[in-house]
């Protein structure tokens, strides 16, 4: 199965401390390079996402962040430490002189001092283990999407391939039509100069001259990169690499057959050639 090394994912789960929303996407890259951005709660979580997303996905330049939205004010509980705040007030009224009544303690003054109203701190654990389950679901999403543009890049891949295979036989039908022609060009040219001809020596001639313009060897293999190019859509690993590697083979068929062409007929069908396994080059860029 193919899969496009560019796609998006997305989950959100709800939790005690908020709503926590995961993003994951990628962009082509060489080899596997994995950026994370987390909240400080779920920090030590780290090396297990990367362990998560390596395991999906082999190639491609992957950005996974996740952010933790707060429950708002309105919905949260003011914890106060009603010992704390004693303690502060009593402190403040020890210092007064004695007769001096002076104003009343501010209750937002006491409530403004660090840790008289305590902040609710989520369940790290549970947290954790929210963060884990969505980071998981947001990697379902990003690999499904990885492959349905796999898929399209696939009937690219094999609508261009069929192209080759087209082209592939019209050369091969047009090549007995491309010898007789040169035997014909020959015959015309020595028939002008009004000389005598050895026909065994003619002959000869010929025969080097279908040699050269032989490209047998260079269709048939070209036939069998087309087999295992349709042989490697069919396997369940990565193949971006593999088919990489295949174009640099196309490529070099063609070029041998651009350069062994004579007529204006296998001229065109190389050129077609050319043009077909550019565009298939350009897509395999895009496979992990």
């Amino acid at each position: 199965m193919l899969r496009s090394m560019t796609g998006y994912g997305r989950a959100e789960l709800s939790h005690d401390a908020g709503v926590m929303v995961c993003e994951v996407r990628s962009v082509n890259h060489r080899y596997l390079e994995t950026s994370l951005r987390l909240p400080e709660e779920v920090r030590a979580l780290e090396p297990m996402i990367r362990e998560l997303i390596g395991q999906r996905v082999k190639r491609g330049k992957v950005d996974l962040s996740l952010r933790l939205t707060r429950q708002s004010a309105e919905t949260q509980e003011i914890a106060v430490n009603r010992e704390l705040a004693q303690q502060i007030i009593s402190a403040a009224e020890s210092l007064r002189a004695p007769g001096d009544l002076g104003s009343a303690i501010d209750p937002l003054a006491v409530l403004a001092w660090p840790g008289v109203v305590a902040e609710p701190r989520p369940d790290t654990d549970t947290l954790r283990a929210t963060a884990k389950q969505l980071i998981g679901d947001a990697l379902d999403d990003f690999v499904a999407s990885r492959e349905r543009e796999g898929e399209k890049i696939l009937a690219m891949l094999s609508e261009r391939l069929d192209g080759v295979t087209r082209a592939s036989v019209q050369i091969r039908d047009n090549r007995s039509h491309v010898v007789e022609r040169q035997a014909a060009r020959l015959r015309a040219k020595l028939a002008e100069l009004d000389v005598s001809v050895d026909e065994h020596r003619l002959e000869q001639e010929l025969v080097y001259a279908a040699q050269r313009l032989d490209v047998d060897e260079e269709l048939d293999r070209l036939d069998a990169h087309v087999s295992e190019m349709q042989n490697i859509f069919t396997r369940k690993e990565p193949v971006g690499r593999r088919l990489d590697f295949l174009m640099q083979e196309f490529n070099r068929e063609a070029n041998t057959l651009s350069s062994k062409s004579s007529d204006s007929d296998t001229t065109a069908s190389s050129v077609e050639l050319k043009v077909l396994i550019e565009q298939m080059r350009e897509q395999v860029q895009n496979v992990e």
